[in-house]
């Protein structure tokens, strides 16, 4: 799989233009949000956003800045969950998920030291990453995917409870970004 395949399922999963009058991003298309396609310069109305651009924003912002490329070098699998959990959530959840994970996984830091909760896939996240693979072995990955999907799918509910109009969103988002 190659971060094109992942823009282009989570393109297909958002699809086009929408304005749930439930969602606090307000109008989206192909996923992006009003708020963030005026952050990277696009001035025209929501629903005429080319997918292009859709996709170069998806490459930079959720997939460059966060550093989650850095992250694909060990594990693509890791990767692309903090891709689409980053998509969902914002990259800066994302990453807080993967170091949480990482830090309550390094058996009391005798593995690796913990990492800063900043959200932030720097120097450190990656050396624990890289020690925590190494030490566990071939099923780390997923161990740690399931470590992360079981606090995104906390803050699904979190979520729900704290704004019931959420609720209406709370169905698809654990049956489309769990598992």
């Amino acid at each position: 799989m190659t971060i094109e395949q992942l823009i282009d399922e989570v393109i297909d999963r958002e699809g086009g233009y929408a304005n749930h009058p439930a969602d606090k991003g307000g109008e989206t298309n192909w996923g992006i949000t009003v708020a963030v396609a005026r952050a990277q310069g696009y001035a025209g109305a929501m629903r005429s956003l080319p997918r292009d651009d859709a996709v170069a924003i998806y490459r930079r912002m959720y997939w460059l800045r966060p550093g989650f490329d850095q992250v694909a070098r060990r594990s693509f699998d890791i990767a692309a969950e903090l891709f689409d959990t980053g998509v969902n959530m914002g990259p800066a959840v994302a990453a807080t998920f993967l170091q949480r994970a990482l830090n309550a996984l390094n058996r009391g830091a005798a593995d690796y030291p913990d990492v800063p909760l900043d959200g932030a896939v720097g120097t450190r996240t990656l050396a624990a990453l890289d020690a925590f693979m190494a030490r566990r072995g071939a099923g780390a990955g997923r161990v740690l995917i399931k470590a992360m999907e079981a606090l995104q799918g906390e803050r699904y509910l979190a979520l729900a409870e704290r704004r019931p109009a959420n609720e209406a969103f709370l169905y698809g988002w654990l049956a489309n970004r769990i598992g």
